[in-house]
């Protein structure tokens, strides 16, 4: 396990890449790097959370950087931008794959996109491992739309993560629930399967550039990260709202950026709910020592699909969490069998406030959480686990 390792990294999102995807791939890569392995990584210039391009030479030491997509024009339509993203990137890889798979001796598809994988699987050499790391499964997020157009993507899903995931000699999940979810849709053996959860990224460094950002004397409820469908945002503006108004002395902040961002300041009429741009990577360990709460919301039924990558960091920094996913998933169970946060199974107004009520009035065991955190959410695990 301890031979040096030639890698290729194939994904997208990558340093300086903001989404949360980017910024796990690039520590991933870095903690490779620093066990001693050579790593190249075929990606995108960055284009989160805009879908603008935005050329970069930015580089990290250790790691060889090959970047495509500088020219790429994105539609405001989800769906065609979605198609323009997978379909570059594995024209990109497909032209780039002969000169970088030489002298390789282990490629991993990080999922999604999945295209470029299913599209370079015969020019692979045979002798090169594949292991694929899987963040999300499209398919559960796609389950449930109606209509023909949404149906004919779900069979197209459905048919490229099964031939990416069944052409990969190992999967690495970021969760049990997706792993029994992959292995019942794609009927994958156990022999190929391990599971990891997402690991702790802070610093132990608190800055001080968010002060006046926040109202010290105020309750500061607080979402952070990416906004899109998963999150349930709309939902998730509505109990901002209302428990604004039985809460008194709070301020609620959304820091995001992107479309789905620009719709809900479009429809927002409470003063007291405030949106920011997302914070850089220095100011996490500040943002959560401000926040009163942080809330981390999954829409209903998803939770299969994926588990919040930024869970570990939110735990590691001792924040008060509340949690609202699916009954019965793996991470309510998490959460309830080590005693952490407070969870809610329901999206009704009525019960999130009087959640967050009870939260914002108790005090929690920070330094249990911690502990909890860095017991559970370690890179050293997780490449163990891609590299034997």
């Amino acid at each position: 396990m301890n031979k040096q390792r030639n890698i290729l990294i194939i994904s997208p999102f990558f340093y300086p890449e903001p989404i949360s995807t980017g910024k796990f791939n690039t520590n991933f890569v870095n903690g490779l790097v620093a066990k001693g392995h050579k790593v190249t990584v075929l990606c995108f210039h960055p284009f989160y959370p805009g879908w603008k391009a935005k050329g970069s030479i930015a580089q990290l030491e250790g790691v060889k950087i090959i970047r495509g997509g500088k020219h790429l024009f994105y539609t405001k339509k989800t769906i065609f931008r979605r198609l323009i993203l997978e379909f570059s990137f594995a024209f990109f890889v497909l032209r780039k794959l002969r000169k970088h798979q030489k002298h390789k001796n282990l490629v991993i598809p990080i999922f999604p996109p999945s295209f470029a994988f299913y599209f370079i699987v015969p020019f692979l050499n045979k002798k090169i491992q594949k292991v694929g790391m899987v963040h999300d499964l499209q398919e559960v997020y796609s389950d449930g739309k109606s209509g023909a157009l949404n149906s004919l993507i779900r069979f197209f899903i459905h048919k490229v993560e099964k031939k990416c995931y069944q052409n990969c000699d190992k999967l690495l999940f970021l969760s049990n629930e997706m792993k029994n979810e992959a292995k019942k849709l794609y009927h994958l053996t156990d022999d190929k399967l391990e599971v990891q959860y997402p690991f702790i990224t802070l610093q132990n460094q608190v800055s001080n550039d968010l002060e006046s950002t926040f109202d010290s004397s105020k309750l500061n409820i607080v979402y952070s990260g990416a906004l899109g469908e998963k999150q349930n945002p709309m939902k998730l503006l509505n109990f901002f709202s209302e428990a604004s108004k039985q809460i008194k002395n709070t301020v609620f902040h959304i820091f995001s950026e992107g479309e789905t961002m620009n719709k809900l300041k479009k429809v927002n009429e409470n003063k007291n709910i405030l949106f920011h741009s997302l914070v850089a990577k220095e100011n996490l360990e500040e943002l959560y020592s401000r926040s009163t709460v942080q809330v981390v919301p999954q829409k209903e039924n998803t939770s299969k699909g994926s588990l919040p990558s930024k869970l570990p960091n939110l735990l590691a920094s001792g924040c008060k969490i509340l949690l609202i996913t699916d009954a019965n998933s793996e991470i309510e169970y998490f959460f309830k069998s080590n005693n952490l946060g407070l969870v809610s199974t329901n999206w009704s107004i009525d019960v999130l406030v009087k959640k967050l009520q009870f939260l914002i009035a108790n005090q929690i065991d920070a330094v249990h959480q911690r502990k909890v955190a860095e017991k559970n959410f370690t890179i050293d695990k997780m490449i163990l686990k891609i590299l034997r």
